[in-house]
């Protein structure tokens, strides 16, 4: 009898639309455009972690629709008119109650469901060879977020059958969630200008930026009270009849946010915590990569040796010894720490994004001999004149006739103004005797290192020997 009449409601009510919502809506965000969610090892289709913490990025905009969606299923009696009638039958107030909210959760999870199988078969695809289970958590508090918001939505709307409920509730919790959410990123981890615990009552997450990061066991746990008690009140405002029970189900969503906030973390650095499993490391002889991209080890570790010969033969004993990928978090636009003895790789690097064969070789080398101190990715640009100076010096390393691009030359002014003066530095640096072409090269490596805060390029050119 339940089964029937639950179909019932799924088949002839506007519970499945919610689903479809949340599916549909995610999918015409993440699939047509062209956004940072597809970009680099944080990209929603890289990871497992970083395709789960995508998700809950949507749920910025999700939870206040469809806490508003719950309210407007919820004011289904009271727009028919039916309330006074159903209240005549023998049915208790709580089964009467229960069906549509179960069918209404039915179609939030099975919805939010598909958008993570269809991101989860994407990564699959992808050829990672880390499968943690550690997104599940993140994956299944969000599954359970948009229950409690819907259910707690046609519980308030029960209790208070106006039809203004529905774009009230949906106006206040937009603006709370995106006060709690506003970003702040002065530090290493995503955080919110807000205070860290308050900022957890929302089940969104901010947008991924480094793919070993994840949430730690204390923010979903957290997160799990203070979602069961909000799901708690929606269900007793559902089943409430009279005023006194519609005040008492005021205390399971407070019992729940004071838990909540007693367990979740006070700090960012302990929201946001680094997966030791994907960041321990994998070697393959002076070649190291985390094993979250353990995939990338063979190639590298071939291309890598063959860039330490080189750099070897042109730096003698100051050459670096090894490649290490670069695991070290930092805050966006500052300088990262770069070592003599080492070669580091970041994957979300223009250079080694969809670098093989010769390119990762000339990658690496360039890396090894003017490493770029700032970010030079799609989050954080980088100096312009990074990528002719390394260009110069791989070219001069592997003897190259001319200057080879290491990518695509630019065509806005910038762009076009440092690659001619690249070529006036090459045209410089080859007609030099050997001896000092290689100080010169040492110079630029040296300046690199020390990231002294200035455009690389003008280590090869004039202006650097005045």
């Amino acid at each position: 009898m339940v089964t029937r009449v639950l179909r019932i409601e799924l088949r002839r009510s506007a519970a499945p639309w919610a689903g479809l919502v949340v599916l549909g809506g995610s999918l015409a965000i993440l699939c047509p455009i062209d956004g940072i969610w597809w970009r680099g090892t944080a990209g929603w289709t890289a990871q497992w972690t970083t395709m789960a913490l995508w998700t809950r990025y949507l749920l910025a905009f999700w939870w206040p629709l469809v806490i508003g969606l719950g309210a407007v299923y919820g004011l289904r009696e009271p727009r028919s008119r039916m309330g006074e009638l159903l209240t005549t039958t023998p049915l208790p107030a709580w089964r009467r109650a229960a069906l549509p909210a179960g069918a209404l959760a039915l179609a939030l999870g099975a919805g939010f469901g598909l958008l993570v199988l269809v991101g989860g078969v994407q990564v699959a695809l992808g050829g990672t060879t880390y499968t943690p289970l550690g997104w599940l958590p993140i994956s299944l508090v969000a599954a359970l977020a948009l229950v409690a918001g819907a259910v707690f939505g046609m519980g308030v709307a029960r209790a208070l059958p106006s039809v203004l409920t529905p774009p009230a509730l949906v106006l206040a919790v937009l603006a709370l969630t995106g006060g709690l959410l506003r970003p702040n990123n002065e530090g290493t981890v995503p955080a919110s200008h807000a205070p860290n615990r308050l900022a957890l009552l929302s089940p969104a997450t901010a947008d991924p930026r480094e793919m070993l990061l994840t949430l730690s066991g204390s923010v979903h746990l957290g997160q799990t009270l203070w979602l069961l008690g909000l799901l708690a009140t929606g269900l007793a405002l559902l089943s409430s009849v009279t005023r006194r029970a519609r005040l008492l189900a005021v205390v399971p969503v407070l019992a729940g946010a004071a838990l909540g906030l007693a367990v979740l973390p006070a700090t960012a650095r302990d929201t946001y915590v680094v997966d030791k499993a994907a960041a321990a490391p994998v070697c393959d002889g002076p070649v190291c990569v985390t094993r979250a991209n353990a995939a990338r080890l063979p190639e590298l570790a071939a291309r890598g040796t063959e860039a330490l010969r080189v750099l070897r033969e042109v730096l003698g004993d100051r050459a670096p010894a090894s490649v290490r990928e670069d695991t070290a978090l930092r805050v966006l636009g500052e300088p990262r720490a770069l070592s003599a003895d080492t070669v580091l790789v970041d994957f979300d690097e223009r250079l080694f994004v969809e670098a093989t064969g010769e390119a990762l070789t000339r990658a690496l080398i360039a890396q090894g001999l003017a490493p770029n101190c700032r970010g030079h990715n799609d989050r954080e640009g980088g100096l312009t004149g990074d990528v002719p100076a390394q260009s110069i010096a791989v070219s001069w390393a592997l003897r190259d006739s001319a200057v080879r691009p290491l990518e695509e030359k630019g065509t806005d002014s910038y762009a076009i103004k440092d690659w001619a003066d690249a070529d006036v530095a090459w045209e410089k640096l080859t007609t030099l005797p050997p001896a000092e072409q290689r100080e010169w090269i040492t110079g630029l490596r040296t300046a690199a290192l020390a990231c002294e805060g200035r455009d690389p390029l003008r280590a090869l050119t004039g202006e650097a020997r005045r």
